[in-house]
């Protein structure tokens, strides 16, 4: 395995290269009269050259030259200032020990000294600092060159800088991942690392079950989303411990959880694994509650849709008997109005033009038919209760729910629904009446209508506990 790397390639040019643009060259490489005079003291020319370009450098980016350096641009742009040749840099770049004792002087001229212990510790807090914000490696290297700058300290080598911000790194995760897990109990810490283990009951591991929730609306899988929020909960791990790591470092996390499969997980170490988990947990319970909303709304939605449909399809199927009727109506109508300008009996003229017994049979489909035409949509969406049944129940005592009205009716029918699955009643009391108004007294009177069909059980408590013994079974849920 290659050894491990802070910065990329062009990320390192960006921040130990040379410069070689005009605008660069004449911010940072222009001379001053002073670094003239300190310049000419050079005999020769070489010599005066090569001092000038290692001032130029030792002022930005704030290091000792390297070998195979400065680029020619550099070199030029330096030697014009001093009116001598490019081509005299090369006799200068054998000279070793002329530019280590080049080196030293201008050191002192320059005002910079080599990184010290405590320089080194500077630089390391702040590393960690910009790496509890972001694992990036430019920001954390960036952090460590200005701290180096701040205390005029000479830029140590490009390996120095990246051990520094490695272990900044490195720090900083360690950090993160104590303030995540420095609460949970040592059976709790335990508790998640079982997550990663296949349970024998649904062939998986729990944390694969939890990310591989369903997210087609329907019944079965509105009910096994809150199976997955149960036992999310029953973790009880606090959603506001993200509050305790910076947000950029929260999403370091998560998306690091996101790619990571349980397997590889499981090789993490303790703190990074457990911190993942942790993480993770807190994300996909709030991904359940959103889908287990939406899909729940999807679904009553539907339910209506459906009904909507059933009742226009029984006017459709229903259009020869109102044809029928009307037709009727019609003929009856007529027989009246001979009647009445002829001055006979209206019942007479009636049985003679259509007949009285024809009448009396009518009668109960004509009385079916404005039964149905009067038929509420809500009476036709509870024919389907037992598809609802499934998981309306369960939706109830999974979820808390407020209002910003006082009072609020809606909440006191859900009370209502939540006392009668509890105590086991089929019937909605007299006393649960939602208010006074007349459409919420119209509502009682269907609720009522409807509370026959009403078949409740108590809920089972999950311990919280014992999550291990959770099954997917929804039997032990219902």
């Amino acid at each position: 395995m290659g050894r491990r790397r802070l910065l990329k390639q062009d990320e390192r040019e960006q921040l130990f290269g040379i410069p070689t643009d005009e605008e660069s060259l004449i911010r940072y490489y222009t001379l001053s009269p002073a670094d003239r005079l300190e310049t000419e003291i050079r005999r020769r020319s070489h010599n005066q050259l090569g001092f000038a370009v290692q001032l130029c450098i030792m002022r930005y980016p704030g290091r000792i030259l390297g070998e195979d350096e400065p680029p020619a641009a550099m070199i030029a742009y330096v030697a014009e200032q001093l009116s001598v040749g490019s081509e005299e840099f090369t006799a200068y770049a054998q000279r070793v020990q002329t530019r280590s004792e080049h080196s030293r002087h201008l050191a002192n001229y320059v005002g910079l000294h080599i990184a010290t212990r405590e320089d080194r510790r500077a630089a390391l807090i702040a590393a960690i600092d910009a790496a509890s914000v972001s694992d990036k490696g430019l920001p954390i290297a960036i952090a460590i060159v200005n701290e180096f700058r701040r205390h005029n300290v000479l830029l140590p080598s490009e390996q120095s800088i990246s051990k520094i911000g490695l272990a900044g790194r490195a720090i900083a995760r360690r950090r993160a991942e104590a303030a995540l897990l420095s609460e949970f109990a040592r059976d709790q810490l335990e508790q998640f690392d079982s997550l990663l283990k296949v349970d024998p009951v649904i062939r998986q591991t729990r944390f694969n079950w939890l990310r591989s929730a369903p997210d087609a609306p329907g019944a079965d899988n509105l009910v096994s989303l809150m199976e997955r929020l149960t036992f999310v909960r029953c973790l009880a791990i606090d959603p506001r411990l993200q509050g305790r790591i910076h947000s950029e470092r929260w999403t370091q996390l998560l998306r690091e959880g996101d790619v990571t499969p349980a397997w590889l997980a499981a090789d993490f170490h303790a703190g990074r694994r457990r911190a993942t988990i942790v993480a993770q947990i807190i994300k996909l319970g709030q991904k359940l509650t959103d889908d287990a909303v939406t899909m729940f709304a999807k679904l009553i939605g539907r339910l209506f849709s459906q009904a909507s449909n059933k009742q226009k399809q029984r006017h459709a199927d229903a259009r020869k008997e109102t044809a029928r009727a009307l037709r009727l109506f019609r003929d009856t109508l007529r027989a009246l109005v001979v009647a009445n300008d002829t001055g006979k009996d209206a019942i007479e003229t009636l049985d003679r033009e259509i007949g009285w017994n024809k009448l009396l049979q009518a009668k109960p489909v004509i009385e079916a038919m404005v039964k149905e035409a009067n038929s509420d949509i809500l009476v036709l969406a509870a024919e389907r209760y037992g598809n609802v049944r499934k998981y309306a129940v369960l939706f109830l005592q999974t979820f808390v729910f407020r209002s910003s009205r006082r009072h609020d009716p809606l909440l006191a029918a859900i009370s209502v629904l939540r006392s009668l699955n509890d105590d086991g009643k089929r019937l909605l009391p007299i006393e649960s009446r939602l208010g006074v108004s007349g459409q919420e007294d119209h509502i009682y009177k269907r609720l009522r209508a409807v509370g026959p069909n009403v078949r409740c059980r108590s809920r089972m408590p999950v311990p919280a506990a014992n999550v291990s013994d959770l099954t997917s079974s929804r039997s032990r849920l219902l």
